[in-house]
C-alpha cells in the first residue's frame, strides 16, 4: 500500500497520505489500510501516539469519486470507510494531524476526532456534502455544531464553502498555524512530546475528556450513514456526480 505510508519510531506511528498525483483522494483500499493501522496501534503498547499527515500542498481531496461510485463508498456501514471512521472515533490514544492545502470532505471531518491539529497557512477546509446531494458524515453533524457553534457549522455544512486555517483556529478545530513546510515537523515534534509521557495517563485523560460522548458519536455516525446511503441513490446525488465527472455545473432545478 504505497498510497498510505506507515512508519513507527520512538512511540509514534505515522500515517502519511501518499497519493499526491490524485490529491490524496481516498480509495476503499486506503481507508482499509488506515483502519488496520489504527487497530494495530491501539493494541501495540510500543505505540503511544498516531500522526496523520499529508503533503505540504495537499492533505486530502476527500473521496476518489471513481472508486467511491464503483465500490459503494459510504453507502454500506460495513465498508472500509466506516471501519476507518469508527476506528478514528474510538481510538484510545492521542491522535495528531498535520494539514496543509485542501482538506475536503473526510479530509476535514476526520479532524473532529483528532486531539491536536496543526495547519499550514495554505490549509483550506471544506465539507461540501450538500453540494453533492449528500449529507454530513463522520458524526460531523453532531461535532461541528458543538465545536464551531451552530451558525458557523450551518454555514460550513449547508453552503459547503471552504474556510481558512485562521477561521479553523478561531473555531477551535486547529491548534496552531505554521508555514506549510513546517506543519508535518511540528506535528511530529508534538507527537514525540506525547510519546515520552506515561501511556496509561494519556489514555485515561483522553477517556475522561471524551466520557459519555462515544456512544452518541457512533450512533450519530450510524444515522448519518443510513441517510447518506439513501441520498446516494437519489436523483440529486446522481446529477451531482455526473456533473462532476463531466466537468460541468450540476443542474438541480430540473429535479
Amino acid at each position: 500500500m504505497q498510497d498510505v505510508l506507515i512508519d513507527s519510531a520512538d512511540g509514534v506511528m505515522t500515517l502519511t497520505l501518499n497519493r499526491i498525483e490524485k490529491k490524496n483522494s481516498f480509495t476503499q483500499a486506503m481507508y482499509g489500510a488506515c483502519a488496520d493501522a489504527l487497530l494495530r496501534a491501539a493494541d501495540d503498547a510500543s505505540v503511544h501516539v498516531v500522526v496523520i499527515q499529508g503533503h505540504a500542498t495537499i492533505f486530502s481531496a476527500g473521496n476518489d469519486i471513481g472508486d467511491f461510485l464503483t465500490r459503494g463508498g459510504a453507502s454500506s456501514q460495513e465498508s472500509q470507510v466506516f471501519r476507518f471512521l469508527r476506528g478514528i472515533a474510538a481510538f484510545p490514544k492521542p491522535l495528531v494531524a498535520a494539514v496543509c492545502g485542501p482538506a475536503v470532505g473526510v479530509g476535514t471531518t476526520m479532524l473532529f476526532h483528532c486531539d491536536l491539529v496543526y495547519a499550514g497557512d495554505n490549509a483550506a477546509f471544506s465539507m461540501p456534502f450538500v453540494n453533492l446531494g449528500l449529507c454530513a458524515e463522520a458524526a460531523s453533524s453532531l461535532l461541528a455544531p458543538r465545536l464551531m457553534g451552530y451558525h458557523r457549522a450551518a454555514e460550513a455544512l449547508l453552503l459547503g464553502e471552504p474556510f481558512t486555517a485562521e477561521s479553523a483556529m478561531e473555531m477551535g478545530l486547529v491548534n496552531r498555524i505554521v508555514p506549510p513546510s513546517e506543519a508535518n515537523s511540528l506535528a511530529q515534534a508534538q507527537a514525540r512530546k506525547l510519546a515520552a509521557k506515561p501511556l496509561p495517563s494519556l489514555i485515561e485523560t483522553k477517556r475522561l475528556m471524551k466520557k459519555g460522548q462515544m456512544a452518541e458519536v457512533l450512533a450519530q455516525m450510524g444515522e448519518e450513514g443510513e441517510s447518506f446511503g439513501r441520498l446516494l441513490q437519489a436523483p440529486h446525488a446522481k446529477e451531482a456526480f455526473s456533473a462532476f465527472l463531466e466537468k460541468r455545473k450540476p443542474d438541480f432545478a430540473k429535479l
